[in-house]
């Protein structure tokens, strides 16, 4: 199709003497440490723009859909928690037929031109390929963000983690997100933890190595009235379903020249089924 591109992406390269890969973040992640290197590769990418049915959250890894949000403004996050996070947990149950849903974090990316890359309340489009959390981190956030009593009962159902992203404010065009099909990936061999260290806690999130059977979708001009589901961890480890999905933001060698930058929202919840 004329809409697929060719994007270069930012894959990982493991330490030659095959240790944990880190990163150690500091305050205002700003700034960071790293052990690790990123090796680009060109990449088509397919536009699945009138095929959306084809991709969806147990087969793809992630799924797409058209909904506006009724909360248009993402400039406090007060009022995000408080008008938009009971939005996307609506919308994540109708999608999903989940049975208990929390949100836990969002993250507003938005950098218009100028603006210096170090403002730590405009976070930039990640440019690696990544997946947000393992399934050990995603524990780990059960047991941050549910009561202690819920926590045993709720680790014995089916849960996840799942990402809401929609573009706000403008069509994204520039800088636009790419997916993996996860039935391109080879769990085993493409993906490696990354200890992501803070100053006060430890996250764990998936690296990504190379892998040229890597099948990449993006939607062209994604609209804020359009949304993705991301699948970022998933308790059922027995193939029968996917387990997560690798992503990164990409810069597209055909976008006009003038695009306004991306602004984009993502949500990132606790999924949880009867």
């Amino acid at each position: 199709m004329a809409s697929d591109t060719i994007g270069t992406l930012n894959y990982f390269t493991c330490p030659l003497d095959d240790s944990r890969l880190y990163e150690i973040v500091s305050a205002d992640s700003a700034t960071g440490t790293r052990n690790y290197t990123l090796e680009p590769h060109d990449m088509r990418i397919e536009d699945v723009r009138g095929k959306e049915d084809l991709h969806e959250l147990d087969t793809a890894g992630f799924q797409f859909g058209r909904e506006a949000a009724k909360h248009t403004s993402f400039l406090n996050d007060d009022d995000i928690k408080r008008e938009y996070y009971p939005e996307g947990i609506d919308l994540i149950r109708r999608v999903t037929g989940a049975t208990k849903i929390v949100i836990f974090d969002h993250t507003v990316r938005y950098r218009p031109s100028g603006e210096p890359d170090d403002n730590p309340g405009r976070r930039r489009p990640v440019t690696e390929v990544h997946v947000d959390q393992t399934l050990t981190a995603a524990i780990g956030r059960i047991h941050k963000h549910l009561p202690p009593t819920e926590v045993p009962s709720l680790l014995r159902r089916r849960f996840q983690i799942i990402n809401l992203w929609r573009p706000i404010s403008h069509a994204a065009i520039d800088w636009p997100l790419a997916l993996c099909d996860f039935r391109s990936v080879d769990f085993e061999k493409d993906l490696v933890p990354v200890a992501l260290i803070y100053p006060d806690r430890e996250g764990e999130t998936f690296g990504v190595k190379y892998n040229a059977n890597h099948q990449w979708k993006y939607m062209k001009a994604m609209t804020p009235e359009e949304f993705i589901l991301i699948k970022i961890s998933d308790s059922i480890q027995d193939g029968s379903v996917s387990r997560l999905t690798p992503h990164t933001g990409f810069q597209d060698p055909n976008t006009p020249e003038g695009t306004p930058p991306r602004e984009s929202i993502e949500l990132r919840a606790l999924v949880f089924y009867d």
